[in-house]
């Protein structure tokens, strides 16, 4: 069985693998912050709605800049050429469409495509941040996420229960059990991560979903 540090690690090199060179690439909390150790770096340009396009990981404590963080307030470094902005211009650059990929974090994702992430009623809500805005103006939204809760619900489900973050429909969804595409309005099953079986995949998700013909295994 995985740690919970293998499984997120396992997500995020997944995910790496659908991010093409010279794309500007918008990583969301969590698993997300993880996939930039499995790209190259050089040919990857990471932005951070809070104002930075070229962002690198911090690697070395003598590259530590308290002025440098992301969105997520996590101390970041930065690329050769990296460029920065003050927020309006960088929801402008989200807003227009400049977003190659954006990578979020869910609570849920349902069969219609849509996404919640960023409030469980009942408790504090801090806001909706950027994610409304990434869904809406990102080429291509793909989340990374566990693929059941906590509690053992599972996170893809026949329709939100909690509010969802936009109407736009995600592309993509990478789980430790599994990866989903939304295409031709239906949830549709592409690949089985190793070890797993399609019986598990079937229990654990709630939402309805075809089979692709070509169902690739990582094993």
């Amino acid at each position: 069985m995985r740690s919970n540090k293998e499984t997120q690690e396992l997500i995020a090199k997944r995910a790496a693998a659908e991010i093409r060179p010279y794309s500007i690439v918008n990583l969301g909390i969590g698993i997300p912050t993880l996939i930039s150790k499995y790209v190259n770096s050089e040919s990857i340009y990471f932005h951070t709605e809070n104002g930075m396009l070229g962002v690198k990981e911090l690697t070395s404590e003598n590259d530590f800049d308290p002025s440098l963080v992301n969105a997520g307030k996590l101390p970041v470094s930065e690329q050769i050429g990296a460029s920065y902005f003050n927020s309006a211009e960088s929801f402008g650059m989200i807003r227009g469409s400049h977003i190659d990929v954006a990578i979020l974090g869910a609570l849920q994702i349902d069969e219609n495509g849509y996404i919640a992430n960023w409030a469980i009623p009942g408790k504090n809500i801090m806001g909706v941040g950027g994610a409304m805005d990434l869904l809406s103006g990102a080429k291509k939204v793909i989340v990374t996420t566990n693929h059941t809760a906590k509690n053992g619900d599972p996170k893809i489900v026949k329709k939100c229960s909690y509010p969802i973050t936009s109407i736009r429909k995600v592309d993509q969804i990478i789980t430790e059990l599994a990866v989903f595409e939304y295409r031709n309005e239906q949830l549709l099953l592409t690949e089985l991560m190793p070890g797993i079986s399609l019986d598990e995949v079937k229990e654990k998700t709630d939402a309805s979903f075809e089979i692709c013909e070509t169902i690739n295994s990582l094993s």
